[in-house]
């Protein structure tokens, strides 16, 4: 599973929250229908700074990605069923789109928050394509390729919300991507032997080559030097990518601009305890402790300062 795909672009880097959900449209796959609904979460739904008009919307965003992402990974589904239950939220987004009614009450509450806020169904769309990809697709070639399927698997939830909170203009949506595609790249690196476990590369593999590690040995204490190596150039890339994204939390006001700025402050954070821990990822799996957490509020209300500082260092 990959979790940063359902990143909404305001919610906080989390550990141990545990929600409960819709259970994902089941069609007629029986060995969907017995999936978990209740996960080990790094976004918590509808915090407190979430502006309370706006939370019945995102938990209802929310519920659709989530479940469609189960239906991608959860369970032990065959490949065809997955791709079909995903091509049956593809049906119920084209009748959201026809305005016709939807029987499932998980669709009916998406319909009513696509209506009143008159919300795009091509990002939802992107997500279901990107969840499609994850039944198939494995392992990236190429940064490339990696950032296509962020593009579809990230981005389109930071695109809503922007649609939800008025602000979607050009300037807005670019580094809403950016800081999208960065956190989908941190949890990919906070999450590299999970992935392996599940058979899963989300480092590119023209890194892996570059560095003259096999996939095969990705784990293995011989590669630690050139892991190291390798996990230095994707830190410091995924970060500047964050930062390149991160004058939106500053440009936002009110409350989504402070919830934002604690979720890129979030996203550095698990950068610097992979540096912590020698980026030693198998061993040491990033977390984020209650002392983070005041580091983060902390880092947050000073953040404009900060931010100014690191730019002209960059």
């Amino acid at each position: 599973m990959t979790e940063a795909s359902l990143i909404l672009t305001l919610l906080l880097f989390h550990d141990g929250t545990t929600i409960t959900r819709w259970k994902p449209y089941p069609g007629n796959c029986r060995s969907l229908r017995s999936m978990p609904v209740d996960h080990y979460e790094n976004f918590p739904v509808a915090s407190i700074l979430l502006p309370k008009r706006l939370r019945p919307a995102v938990e209802a965003i929310y519920a659709f990605a989530r479940s469609a992402d189960d239906l991608a990974d959860e369970g032990d589904a065959a490949p065809e069923e997955r791709l079909a239950a995903l091509t049956a939220y593809e049906d119920a987004l084209a009748r959201i789109e026809q305005g016709s009614t939807d029987h499932q009450p998980m669709f009916e509450r998406l319909a009513q928050v696509v209506r009143e806020f008159e919300l795009p169904l091509k990002p939802m769309y992107d997500l279901l394509s990107a969840f499609k990809q994850d039944v198939l697709v494995s392992r990236y070639q190429t940064y490339d390729a990696l950032l296509d399927y962020c593009a579809r698997s990230a981005n389109p939830v930071g695109l809503l919300m922007l649609h939800l909170y008025g602000a979607a203009d050009e300037e807005n949506v670019r580094d809403s991507d950016a800081i999208c595609t960065a956190l989908q790249l941190i949890n990919f690196l906070q999450d590299v032997a999970i992935d392996l476990h599940k058979e899963r590369i989300y480092i590119p593999l023209e890194d892996l080559n570059r560095h003259a590690i096999s996939p095969a040995a990705l784990d293995h204490i011989s590669a630690r030097p050139r892991w190291r190596s390798l996990m230095r150039f994707e830190v410091h890339r995924a970060r500047a990518l964050l930062l390149s994204g991160a004058p939106l939390a500053l440009r936002l006001p009110g409350r989504i601009g402070f919830e934002l700025r604690m979720v890129v402050q979030g996203g550095l954070r698990i950068l610097d305890a992979i540096e912590a821990a020698e980026y030693d990822v198998f061993l040491h799996r990033p977390k984020l402790s209650k002392r983070d957490w005041m580091g983060i509020l902390w880092a947050s209300l000073r953040m404009k300062k900060r931010l100014k500082a690191v730019l002209r260092t960059a």
